[in-house]
């Protein structure tokens, strides 16, 4: 029988000072019960003797410090799973969003799980498609990696990672490929579009839906992302998928941390937020990789916007600190109306050329992703020249590159919503892009390559529109 308790001390926000405690331990799940009979739930942040520090997730709104009892579980949250979950939609806190969300679990998984021990990862170097180009040939994502995208209010963000999640796949592999989403304190439209989005492309048939609305309590979102990584652990370590994870806005719940911090009167670092902003998130990103002997993978994509579009505000740079490169949108591209805006220049994979060659992605890969890099470079400059001196100024060479850059933004980087591209697609795109250079140009290739493709993309020059 759990014991009750009616010694609250104090109210601070949303946080509960209870006194003359025994066994309480950290993290330990709590229930709330109030005068009215009404149950809230909350969680110990901080034990000191027979002191507890609780904080609540539906607000302390309502708390008479008397007559509201508490009781301490001995457990912390838990998440239910069985391999049922695909197809499902859940809370912020695992719970079942509707009755047909309901499963009937074969076990429960503490959501606070360990990052991966580095003596027992296996290095990434499994090719992952996403379908669209800008990703796939020029900052390639590789199974295993954590690699985020930065993006600012207002940028089309959140398609893109339903657009990811629609089309993204293993190549040449016969192991089952599922997709865990975690939304992070998104509104009631957003979270709707998301739900309608994969059931209509049939998405939700191998994919968790873990959602946490702006309405709901903030320090919900502290959890979040635990659950939906709670998830893909399972799915990919006990049922040998490849999981692919993706989270959005790493933003808000970082907002979050700093909400509780600030309520607990902790001192701030950079900005407000806590000291210990990047040991929290590395316990997040962390979670991602391979383990040697198992079939399964987690790989991450964590979405984040930057606060007036600030690279070196706090959550962007230590994310970039953590995770394996980054995946930088526009707004000039944007304003373009370029879709997904992504500005390939300042975007990284660090571990792109783990995942593209022969028997991975096609043997030109690398050298067709290192010639467009170039002359995309150039082109931008030639640009920027002509804006300052005038077109006139520019040379035979530089009106190439000029016109090399407006193609490869207009054909290469924008593309569908709905449109998925192989990558032999994309290399051929490429291909084609580059076929209005010189061959002396395209340096950066090698000379077997410009022998076995280019003839291919330079007759259909005279035909092109």
């Amino acid at each position: 029988m759990l014991k009750e308790y009616k010694s609250i001390v104090n109210v601070s926000g949303p946080l509960l000072h209870v006194e003359g405690l025994e066994g309480v331990k950290y993290e330990e799940l709590v229930e709330i019960r109030l005068v009215d009979g009404s149950i809230r739930n909350g969680k110990v942040l901080e034990v000191d003797g027979d002191k507890a520090l609780v904080q609540v997730f539906e607000g302390t709104t309502g708390i008479e410090t008397e007559k509201t009892s508490v009781r301490f579980l001995g457990r912390g949250i838990h998440m239910y799973v069985s391999p049922d979950i695909l197809g499902k939609v859940f809370t912020g806190l695992g719970r079942p969003k509707t009755e047909r969300d309901k499963i009937i679990p074969e076990k429960s998984i503490d959501i606070n799980g360990a990052p991966i021990n580095p003596y027992a990862r296996d290095y990434p170097n499994e090719f992952i498609q996403t379908g669209i180009s800008s990703i796939d040939g020029l900052n390639t994502l590789v199974r295993g990696q954590k690699l985020p995208i930065f993006s600012g209010s207002g940028l089309p963000h959140n398609r893109i990672a339903a657009q990811i999640a629609r089309q993204a796949a293993v190549l040449g592999k016969k192991e089952e490929f599922a997709v865990v989403f975690v939304a992070i304190g998104i509104t009631f439209e957003e979270s709707q579009f998301f739900i309608s989005d994969f059931e209509k492309s049939g998405a939700i048939s191998r994919s968790v839906l873990i959602l946490n609305l702006a309405n709901d309590p903030a320090i919900e979102r502290i959890a979040t992302p635990r659950v939906g990584l709670t998830c893909a652990e399972y799915l990919a370590f006990e049922l040998n998928m490849h999981v692919l994870v993706i989270l959005t806005d790493m933003t808000n719940y970082c907002e979050a941390l700093k909400e509780v911090s600030a309520a607990r009167k902790e001192v701030p670092g950079r900005r407000g937020y806590p000291g210990y902003l990047y040991t929290d998130l590395a316990t997040i990103y962390e979670r991602a990789g391979r383990i040697k002997g198992k079939t399964g993978s987690i790989t991450q994509i964590p979405i984040l916007t930057m606060p007036e579009d600030d690279k070196t505000h706090p959550i962007p740079d230590l994310t970039g600190y953590i995770t394996e490169g980054q995946i930088i949108l526009s707004r000039s591209l944007h304003k373009k109306k370029l879709s997904p805006p992504i500005d390939v220049l300042p975007s990284l994979s660090r571990l792109k050329d783990k995942g593209i060659g022969k028997g991975k992605t096609r043997e030109d890969h690398s050298d067709i992703f290192n010639q467009l890099y170039a002359a995309y470079a150039r082109g931008k400059e030639v640009q920027e020249l002509a804006v300052i001196l005038g077109e006139a100024a520019l040379t035979d060479m530089d009106k190439i590159y000029f016109k090399f850059a407006e193609n490869f933004e207009n054909e290469y980087v924008s593309q569908g919503e709905y449109e998925n591209r192989s990558i032999e697609k994309t290399l051929d795109l490429g291909w084609k892009l580059l076929s209005i250079f010189p061959r002396e140009e395209l340096k950066r290739i090698r000379d077997e390559y410009l022998d076995k493709y280019l003839p291919r993309f330079k007759k259909e020059e005279p035909g092109e529109s």
